[in-house]
């Protein structure tokens, strides 16, 4: 757990659990994790190619012993036939890709010029278009060697590190968003209060997945059907089996309208009441699925047929509250979402972006801004800057990195890796947890496969995907063939296909992972 290692508290933002089961128990998760399902538009080919065989016979570090949570089991291993892999294979241990140089203190650290002899055919490649590199070593974050580190570039998804480590830097990784009913103002009236929650699912705990796999009792979200059963029982013991229905959305401001995607796919609105992310299809496994356009007025339509099925009648139509909740409200139900650790696990690996906007407003609020667009960039770049992060040229203008006007070195997306391994910041752990495995996992899940160049490197690699249009992005950790750890962040703006350039970017990460490099 990470609760008591964040830098502060923040706010009345949202309300801290004590309990780990403080979600409804046995739900799960709708799966976002098919090439960035509802996430960074260009992710979605995140999941083209094969998986391969990780590097054999390559040293591998020890687990770091300040790992931060628990994480959950990973997915099977490849078997015959998935993918075209053509044997079975362990998935890698997270000590294969989180280990810590001080786990390793006779592994060399590479030099600048062995890492430009290594990189530079790989960098070479045509296909990269306009490229720059940052790489440094975990232990401390030195950095080792780079190529326009300092000039920023459009970061895509690999904005999220930048969200998720400002969040769990101000917000207690054991924080939940709560989803309440309350007695309204007028009489006979209900409100459903949202909280910033949109993983609350409206769906049977047996049809919910992560990434394709199960909810466990960490990751279940938040369920629509029990806030019903629990308001329903509230109501019906007070006598009362009819009521109207209206909605507070005051917890956020400002237009809920991402500027540069206004076509409901890649993201919904950003309001803080929805349910399965406002997918039409909240089972759906398309790259981009499509989303309702009201996300809040269809979680509201849902909770009263839910309460309908519980015996409790809702007058007419949902609608907007007309003033926000009052403070002291009589409760009526209430339901909390997975802890923060795990929301930006989810977040990262799966380059989930309506979650990831979710985030930021609470970044936001704990830092007393408004929780718009607006006041969640400003509290991230506020937030980052305290923690020595250097800010002069980056820009941002959301939390998911949709945005093609953020801008970010890849000096400062390495900066932020290794704060998130420093021994100093416990809290931020679940920034390196959360990175797709390479071969195995979340964005990363059919890249470095065979054929592409890079297959020896999967499992060694843990990195944060990022692709718009003619850019791509990708950041994370390597183990290089000494077992040292290092962190890494490629930043590319090419007319090359997303493929071709992402399959390019990989071959760079797998030049780290086979060399020394001294």
């Amino acid at each position: 757990m990470v609760a008591g290692t964040v830098l502060t508290a923040g706010g009345a933002y949202a309300q801290p659990s004590p309990t780990p089961g403080g979600h409804s128990a046995g739900q799960g998760e709708d799966d976002n994790s098919q090439g960035d399902q509802g996430g960074n538009q260009g992710d979605q080919g995140d999941q083209d190619g094969k998986k391969g065989d990780h590097g054999k016979g390559r040293p591998r570090t020890g687990a770091s012993p300040s790992a931060g949570p628990t994480r959950r089991a990973e997915p099977p291993a490849a078997t015959p036939g998935d993918s075209g892999s053509p044997l079975a294979r362990p998935v890698p241990a997270t000590g294969a890709v989180l280990a810590t140089a001080e786990n390793g203190p006779e592994a060399a650290v590479p030099t600048a010029q062995g890492l430009q002899q290594a990189l530079a055919p790989a960098l070479a490649d045509k296909n990269l278009g306009t490229v720059t590199i940052a790489v440094a070593d975990l232990a401390g974050g030195q950095l080792l060697y780079g190529s326009g580190e300092n000039t920023a570039a459009t970061p895509a998804s690999t904005t999220k590190l930048a969200t998720t480590v400002a969040a769990l830097s101000l917000i207690p990784g054991d924080t939940r968003l709560t989803t309440r009913v309350v007695r309204g103002t007028d009489p006979g009236t209900i409100t459903l209060v949202g909280g910033g929650d949109p993983t609350l699912t409206a769906l049977p705990a047996d049809q919910v997945q992560i990434g394709g796999q199960p909810a466990d009792a960490d990751t279940a979200p938040a369920s629509l059907d029990a806030l019903a059963r629990q308001t329903a029982a509230a109501l019906k013991a007070a006598g009362t089996t009819t009521v109207k229905l209206d909605y507070d959305l005051s917890m956020y401001a400002g237009s809920p309208q991402h500027r540069t995607n206004p076509d409901n796919h890649n993201i919904a609105l950003v309001v803080p009441l929805m349910v399965d992310e406002a997918k039409v299809d909240p089972k759906s496994r398309e790259d981009a699925p499509e989303r309702v356009a009201d996300p809040a007025g269809a979680a509201a339509e849902a909770f009263a047929r839910l309460l309908a099925a519980q015996g409790v009648t809702v007058e007419g139509r949902a609608k907007p509250a007309a003033a926000p909740a009052a403070a002291d409200a009589p409760v009526l139900g209430k339901v909390d979402s997975p802890i923060m650790a795990r929301l930006v696990e989810r977040t990262l690996t799966t380059s989930d972006n309506q979650l990831a906007e979710a985030i930021a407003r609470q970044v936001a609020l704990a830092a007393h801004q408004p929780a718009s667009f607006e006041g969640a960039a400003t509290a991230v770049t506020q937030e980052l800057a305290k923690l020595g992060v250097p800010m002069t040229a980056v820009v941002l203008n959301d939390g998911s990195g949709l945005h093609t006007g953020n801008a970010i070195p890849p000096a400062v997306l390495v900066r932020l890796l290794a704060l998130a391994a420093s021994e100093q910041h416990p809290a931020l752990r679940p920034v390196l947890t959360g990175l797709p495995v390479a071969g195995f996992t979340g964005t990363l899940d059919k890249r470095y496969g065979s054929g592409s160049g890079a297959a020896d490197a999967a499992g060694l690699i843990r990195a944060k995907t990022g692709t718009l249009s003619n850019v791509n992005t990708l950041a994370g950790t390597v183990v290089d063939a000494d077992g040292r750890l290092l962190v890494f962040a490629v930043m590319t703006r090419t007319s090359a296909s997303a493929d071709t350039a992402r399959a390019a970017m990989d071959r760079v990460a797998a030049h780290l992972a086979a060399c020394g490099c001294h």
